[in-house]
C-alpha cells in the first residue's frame, strides 16, 4: 500500500531529516550552509515541508513571510515560495504542495502566495504549474523572469523593482552576490572562481547577509545569487567553468551576454 506523508522541517527533526537539495553529500559546504540557514529562518517563520512517498522523498516546498523572503519582491503580507521541486511526476504532488502553501496563508490572514519563475533555468519552479492553480502573472523582469500571485482577497499586487540597469552600473569587477539559501551556490561560486582564474580576473565576493542588502544590491529578482562584470550580468544560476571562461571571454572583447 502507498503511503503518503508532508514531514515539515523543526529545530528538532532538521538535523535527522535534512533538506532535499544535495542530500547525497550531507558533509559538503553547500550542504552544511543551506542547513545552518535553514535552522535560523525556520525560527522566524519559515516552512519548509518534504513529501515523502514510501519513506522515500518525492518533493518539497519552502516558503516564508514576503517580510523575510530571498526573492527580491515588494509583497508585503504575502508568503512568497521560494522552491518547489518534485521527482515523482503525475501524482499531483506539486498541487498538494501548493495547496498547503495556500491555506497556511488563510490561516496567517495574508493577502495570498507570490512565487518567481523563469523558463531559462530549473533553479526557479516551473510557472506552468502555478497557472494551472489558480495563480496570474503580474509582471515581468529582465532576464526571463515572472512574478505570479495567487491572491486570496482584493488587495495590492506585488511588484518588482525598476533600478535592475542601475544595479549593474558599479559592476567594472568581477562580483558574485550571494547568499546561503541554496546549497548550489556554493559550486556556482567556486565554478566562476576557477573559470575567472584562469583568465587571470580577480573575483570579488559579496556576501547579502540580510533581506536589506538583498533588495539592495541582487542583481535580479532570483535574489540568492548573481555575477557580474563590466556592466553586465554573468549568470543567476550554476553554470559550468567552460561556459564562465566562455562569457566573460565575451565580456572583455565587449560581446554581448551569450545564452
Amino acid at each position: 500500500m502507498q503511503s503518503i506523508n508532508l514531514i515539515e522541517l523543526n529545530d528538532e527533526n532538521l538535523k535527522i531529516e535534512g533538506g532535499y537539495c544535495l542530500r547525497s553529500k550531507p558533509t559538503s559546504n553547500g550542504y552544511i550552509n543551506k542547513s545552518n540557514w535553514l535552522g535560523e529562518q525556520i525560527e522566524s517563520g519559515l516552512k519548509y515541508m518534504k513529501l515523502m512517498e514510501n519513506k522515500k522523498q518525492a518533493g518539497f516546498i519552502e516558503y516564508t513571510a514576503s517580510e523575510s523572503s530571498s526573492r527580491v519582491v515588494y509583497a508585503d503580507n504575502y508568503l512568497v515560495i521560494h522552491c518547489l521541486w518534485v521527482n515523482i511526476p503525475g501524482k499531483g504532488y506539486g498541487t498538494m504542495l501548493i495547496n498547503k502553501c495556500i491555506e497556511d496563508a488563510e490561516k496567517q490572514n495574508k493577502y495570498g502566495v507570490v512565487v518567481v519563475t523563469n523558463q531559462d533555468t530549473s533553479w526557479t519552479p516551473s510557472k506552468d504549474i502555478f497557472l494551472k492553480n489558480g495563480f496570474s502573472l503580474v509582471q515581468e523582469a529582465p532576464y526571463g523572469f515572472e512574478l505570479l500571485v495567487y491572491k486570496l482577497n482584493d488587495a495590492p499586487s506585488p511588484f518588482f523593482p525598476n533600478d535592475w540597469d542601475k544595479r549593474l552600473e558599479d559592476s567594472d569587477e568581477l562580483i558574485i552576490y550571494r547568499t546561503n539559501q541554496c546549497p548550489f551556490v556554493e559550486i556556482a561560486t567556486e565554478n566562476v572562481i576557477e573559470g575567472a582564474s584562469k583568465l587571470g580576473i580577480q573575483v570579488k565576493i559579496v556576501n547579502m547577509e540580510n533581506r536589506k542588502e538583498l533588495m539592495k544590491l541582487s542583481p535580479t529578482p532570483y535574489g540568492i545569487f548573481g555575477v557580474t562584470y563590466k556592466g553586465e550580468l554573468v549568470t543567476f544560476h550554476r553554470i559550468t567553468v567552460h561556459s564562465v571562461i566562455k562569457r566573460l571571454k565575451a565580456f572583455t572583447n565587449q560581446g554581448t551576454l551569450l545564452p
